[in-house]
């Protein structure tokens, strides 16, 4: 399966000298645990670099740094780990697992931002799945039971 098919195409991305509270305040309203960050938010450009609520809290507030004050170019994590749309789900599973990362910006043919790979999406997806093939068993047991008295 294909990035394009599984990720969230509705990203959150901010320009680097977004301060760290704007970033926050986007993460509460939109309900999500990033930021993308990319040099033109107007155009969707290529990501270079990602903030998690994670980074906020170790980074800046664990530090007792002003948010408001704090840049997203000082905390961000950089180079940005990325997967092209076209690729395999297992190609950005590893790249995930050796960059030891839970979010994976997902870039088109353009090299412009066009979605975000979560864990938590591979999570639900698998266990979608999982379901399926669990019903499949009962169902296979049902008639079964039904053709065989």
């Amino acid at each position: 399966m294909q990035l394009k098919d599984l990720c969230t195409p509705d990203v959150i991305s901010c320009d680097p000298d977004s301060s760290v509270l704007h970033a926050a305040r986007l993460m509460r309203q939109h309900h999500v645990g990033d930021v993308v960050v990319v040099e033109d938010t107007e155009t969707d450009s290529s990501p270079i670099g990602m903030v998690t609520d994670r980074d906020i809290v170790v980074e800046v507030l664990g530090k007792e740094l002003d948010p408001a004050k704090v840049t997203l170019r000082e905390i961000m994590r950089t180079p940005a780990v990325i997967a092209s749309a076209s690729e395999d789900v297992a190609q950005a599973v590893a790249r995930m697992k050796a960059h030891g990362v839970r979010r994976i910006p997902v870039v088109d043919e353009t090299s412009r931002l066009a979605g975000i790979l979560c864990l938590d999406d591979l999570l639900k997806r698998l266990a979608a799945d999982a379901a399926t093939l669990a019903d499949v068993i009962t169902r296979e047991q049902d008639r079964e039971h039904r053709t065989r008295r």
